[in-house]
Formats: structure tokens, sequence, C-alpha cells
């Protein structure tokens, strides 16, 4: 048995435990590997199945809680913040509202097999004004479900993981480092792209007493509200006289928009 799977056999529960807790409070340490190989020492005898998936299951709902009830009190703020640790800031709120408007509470069933929904999916729920029970219920099936992929897996194929660690371990550092960089090129190419986002969105960016201004003048301009709508639920404040339309919206119906006057787009 290889050494890494021997650790996780003697100290399976806390590992399980952690790696999930950590994974969702935004850590970059995916934990559906970790209960895959659980799953792969559980069909040898090594550790309890149900034991392992109500451990991986459980741990995730608690902390999905935690996000849930911070949704609830703080609302929006707690959204952004979650996203400015996002490496694709200009999408995280936006298209994660687009699939809670499309699916509602049930998004929660799939939230954790989608990057970057399921850390934002909880908070989200709870701005929304969600239930306890109703989140507690849609999560708790959606992290069973996820669990359940994850030890599963290990279960049907648990002859090959060990394998293919192996394979790992013969590769040496040379393999490591092949990952490693291919890794750091990744997300030196996202940081890339976030820093190129923030730059544009900082030219691009009218103060509050600007606009105030503007619209004092003799040629005000167009403000379209692009909000989504489950933003518009979870605050409802807008500027009045504001055009909403949604971003999809916007090159239908770009002819329709006045050519003499500046356009303004605001969201949250």
């Amino acid at each position: 048995m290889h050494p890494l799977l021997v650790e996780l056999a003697w100290h399976g529960f806390a590992i399980v435990l952690g790696n999930v807790i950590l994974e969702s409070f935004g850590l970059p340490i995916p934990a559906l590997p970790t209960l895959i190989a659980a799953g792969a020492l559980a069909a040898e005898g090594r550790l309890p199945v149900f034991g392992i998936l109500f451990l991986g299951a459980g741990a995730a709902v608690s902390a999905d809680l935690v996000w849930f009830l911070l949704g609830r009190k703080r609302g929006r703020r707690i959204l952004k913040t979650v996203c400015k640790v996002s490496l694709s800031p200009d999408s995280c709120v936006r298209q994660t509202e687009h699939l809670f408007e499309r699916s509602g509470m049930r998004s929660l069933l799939f939230a954790k097999f989608i990057p970057g929904f399921s850390m934002v999916a909880s908070p989200l729920a709870g701005a929304m004004g969600a239930s306890v029970p109703s989140f507690l219920l849609w999560d708790g099936a959606g992290n069973l479900l996820w669990a359940g992929v994850g030890v599963g897996t290990g279960l049907l194929f648990h002859d090959a993981i060990d394998r293919v660690l192996e394979l790992l371990s013969t590769l040496g550092l040379g393999a490591l480092v092949v990952l490693g960089t291919a890794l750091g090129l990744f997300i030196l190419w996202k940081w890339r792209e976030r820093r190129r986002f923030f730059k544009a969105l900082a030219l691009a960016r009218i103060a509050a007493d600007e606009l105030q201004e503007l619209l004092g003048s003799g040629r005000p301009p167009l403000i379209v509200d692009v909000r989504t709508e489950t933003a518009l639920r979870i605050d409802p404040r807008h500027i009045p006289g504001a055009l909403r339309m949604t971003l999809d919206e916007i090159s239908a119906r770009l002819d329709g928009l006045p050519r003499d006057r500046d356009i303004i787009l605001y969201c949250t």
C-alpha cells in the first residue's frame, strides 16, 4: 500500500474532516480526491464506509451553514467579500445569481460540483432569505451526493487508486515539477486577467458625486440598471429613472439606445 494511503488509514477521520473544512472556507485544497482515497481504503475494510460518507457530508454542511448565516446577516456584503478572493471577480456573483435564478434552492444539489459556485451558493441562499430548514434539506442532500460520488468512486476503483499513486511515486520529483508548473501558470494567467479586469474597471468607473453632477447638467446620461433579478431582491434600491436591462439583453436592445447621450451601466 502506498504511504499516503497508510497515513490516511491511520488518521482518516481527521484528514477528511480537516480537508473538507479547509476547502469549504476557500483554501484551494480540493477534498474530493481525499474522499476518493478514503473510499478506496473503505473497500479494503480499513475505514468505515458510512462513517467517512457522513463525516464528509456533515462537515461540508456545517461549513455551508456558517456561510448561509453570514449571508442572512450581512447580505450582499458577504458575497462581495467572498468574490474578492476569486480569480474571476467579474463573473463570480453574477454567474452564481443566474444559476440560482434558474434552479432556486435546488441549485444546492449540484453546487459542490461547479467550481466557484460551491462557496458562493450558501451565502447567496442566506441573502435571498431562505429558511434554515429548507437550506439544510437541499444543502444536506447536495453534500451527501457530493461525498457519495467521492467515496463511491474510491469503492469502485480502489485497485486503480494505489497503482496511480505508485506510478506518481516512480515518476518522482519530475512529475511534481510538471504538475506544479502547470498549476502555477494557470494561476498566473488568471491573476493577470484579474489585474486587467480591475484596471479596466478603475478607468471606466464614475463616482457618485460625478454622476449627481451629470444628472443635473443639460445633457444627463442614460443610466442602465444591469442587476439580475436575484440582486434586485437582495437590494431593491435603485437610481430613479434608470432603465432596467440585463447584461444578456444589451446586445439585442443596443439599437434602441440613444446615440447622443452618455450611457452609464451600474450593478451592485
